[in-house]
């Protein structure tokens, strides 16, 4: 699989735990929008650096070639997907419930 079908399959992987599996519905949430808003800011300033310097180099023919803030559009979607996943996880879990 290329890095762009991985990406794809872990958004979707992550849409259908939050909205099927585990019912936590974040996606409808304004407050989770919100929250990854700021990350999405620290990930681009990130993924700048990386990609940029040549830290973190990618294969021309894994990518679909779109560029944001100098790193792959696949990068956004592996976040997105990792935030999604990690959040409804957490609270499916009953972690953030447990310290209230």
């Amino acid at each position: 699989m290329t890095y762009t079908q991985l990406a794809i399959f872990g958004v979707v992987c992550a849409i259908i735990l939050d909205l099927f599996i585990t019912e936590r519905q974040l996606l409808r949430r304004r407050v989770f929008w919100t929250s990854y808003g700021i990350i999405l800011l620290f990930q681009l300033l990130t993924n700048w650096w990386l990609t940029s310097r040549n830290i973190v180099m990618y294969h021309p023919d894994a990518i679909i070639g779109i560029r944001i803030a100098s790193a792959p559009v696949e990068d956004l979607l592996f976040g997105f997907a990792l935030v999604l996943g990690t959040l409804t996880s957490w609270i499916r879990l009953g972690v953030s419930d447990k310290q209230h």
